[in-house]
């Protein structure tokens, strides 16, 4: 068997007892779903959907995305209510009519034409395409997510593009492609050793957190901020809130972008940020290009006071071939596949089944999003 990070091994052993048995297996394991929550860190919403206003028990739920293989194991998880997984997008729409709640999109025009709609699972952690739908806030619609899902892989992303650019590796692998050896490509001053750097997280969330997790163990100075109070980590030397970002900037060697995109971040990392950093400073971005003013940036990769950017989203997205991030000194892009992983989409519909069974019974929904936050 491949090895399965600790924080997933539940998920995984659920997946098993599922399709790998009979008929008695179709059920989730309890246990491992109740192990699962406090070791992904998920948390309940406050208050159970029976107990909110206008509370009606829901007949129907439309899965977008899923394969058909899928049906029967969904269904047992609420056998009160009727499940149907959507072969394609002409499908989805004639179901959407009269549900109650989709698991698997928040397309905007999926949303509009499903007007009973109390409830949308969505399978990925950022919601800006969610939240930013004409009129969704007013709806009052339910909308979970998977925030902190991804964490550990995303984590293990941000690393790769943190050795990467203090390695010299967006120098080195070009010249690979030419042929060319030439040891004094990248200056000594310029290939870091990362342990006693300084690695500031703005937005320590789920991916966040592992990132800090990791960054300590390499023996980094892990300092962050976040949007709310709440008790510091042990492996982070000092936390703020998020009107602290430009005096945590200052003192970073290496800034983590892992931000969700909302009003309030929206070109967050501009040149005030830029100009604040130390000269040369290395900047990292996994949450959403635009908390970036991109053309910032690059004016800051220019002329040195970044010295490097490792991106996995950019803003435009995707990244127009002629874009001059391409061409940018010290620049490594990948394709905003942070969250791809060998483990594939299991972990995710886990969590889904696990959300519908609680919304089947009107009780409290995992990974609730404020939709006026935006996270």
């Amino acid at each position: 068997m491949k090895f399965v990070p600790r924080i997933l091994r539940p998920l995984m052993a659920a997946s098993l007892l599922i399709f790998n048995g009979s008929q008695a297996t179709a059920q989730p394991a309890d246990a491992d779903t109740t192990r699962l929550i406090p070791e992904l860190g998920l948390k309940e919403s406050a208050t159970a959907l029976a107990d909110r206003p206008g509370w009606k028990a829901p007949r129907k739920v439309v899965v977008v995305g899923a394969d058909a293989g899928r049906q029967a194991w969904l269904q047992s998880a609420a056998p009160g209510l009727t499940v149907v997984v959507a072969r394609d997008r002409a499908e989805a729409f004639r179901e959407v009519a009269d549900a109650d709640a989709v698991i698997g999109s928040c397309a905007a025009d999926l949303v509009a034409a499903g007007p009973h709609l109390r409830w949308i699972q969505h399978l990925a952690a950022g919601v800006e395409r969610c939240v930013s739908i004409p009129g969704f806030a007013e709806r009052d619609i339910v909308l979970t997510n998977m925030q902190k899902v991804a964490g550990p892989v995303m984590s293990e992303h941000v690393l790769a593009l943190m050795f990467g650019l203090s390695r010299g590796l967006g120098t080195f692998v070009p010249m690979q492609a030419r042929g060319e050896w030439e040891q004094d490509a990248v200056p000594e001053s310029r290939m870091w050793v990362l342990e006693g750097k300084t690695l500031f997280i703005a937005g320590l969330g789920g991916i966040g957190m592992e990132v800090a997790r990791r960054a300590h163990a390499l023996g980094m100075n892990v300092i962050a901020t976040r949007n709310t109070p709440s008790e510091k980590p042990p492996f982070v030397s000092e936390q703020g809130l998020s009107g602290d970002l430009l005096s945590f900037v200052a003192r970073a060697d290496v800034i983590l972008d892992a931000l969700p995109l909302t009003p309030e971040t929206k070109g967050i990392f501009d040149r005030k940020a830029f100009d604040a950093a130390k000269r040369g400073a290395l900047f990292i971005n996994v949450g959403r290009g635009g908390t970036v003013v991109t053309a910032e940036l690059l004016a800051a990769l220019k002329d040195g006071r970044i010295g490097g950017a490792g991106l996995d989203v950019t803003d435009p997205e995707p990244l127009p071939p002629d874009h001059p991030l391409w061409r940018a000194p010290n620049v490594l892009i990948t394709p905003h596949v942070a969250a791809a992983t060998d483990l594939g989409e299991e972990p995710r519909w886990l969590i889904a089944r696990e959300n519908l069974r609680r919304y089947a019974a009107g009780g409290r929904l995992l990974s609730e999003v404020s939709v006026e936050k935006g996270y």
